[in-house]
């Protein structure tokens, strides 16, 4: 009986670990993102390459990725940034990717 009466609330803590982010299938749930913060950047450093904004990304809080300069992986190819949007009453993160 009293293995019982501690083992309750040790389980109840570990059900609720995994509640602060969670895998959901394209994305985190994730608190709504700060702005996103205003960039500079000057000339291409060659033909062909594609400026992708900074973000913040989602790894257990969020934290600003600055934007670079890069090459798509196969022509014609666009960068689709990421972005949280609101379901079901939670945010999810879905991450940049090459469309």
């Amino acid at each position: 009986m009293k293995r019982a009466l501690w083992l309750t609330p040790v389980l109840t803590f570990f059900s609720l670990v995994g509640c602060a982010e969670h895998y959901y299938g394209y994305g985190y749930y994730a608190p709504p993102p700060p702005a996103l913060r205003a960039e500079v950047y000057g000339y291409a450093p060659g033909p062909g390459y594609v400026w992708i904004g900074g973000y913040w990304n989602w790894d257990r809080g969020y934290h600003w990725v600055p934007g670079s300069w890069a090459r798509p992986p196969r022509p014609h190819a666009v960068w689709v940034p990421g972005r949280a949007h609101y379901d079901h009453g939670r945010y999810y993160y879905e991450r940049g990717r090459w469309r």
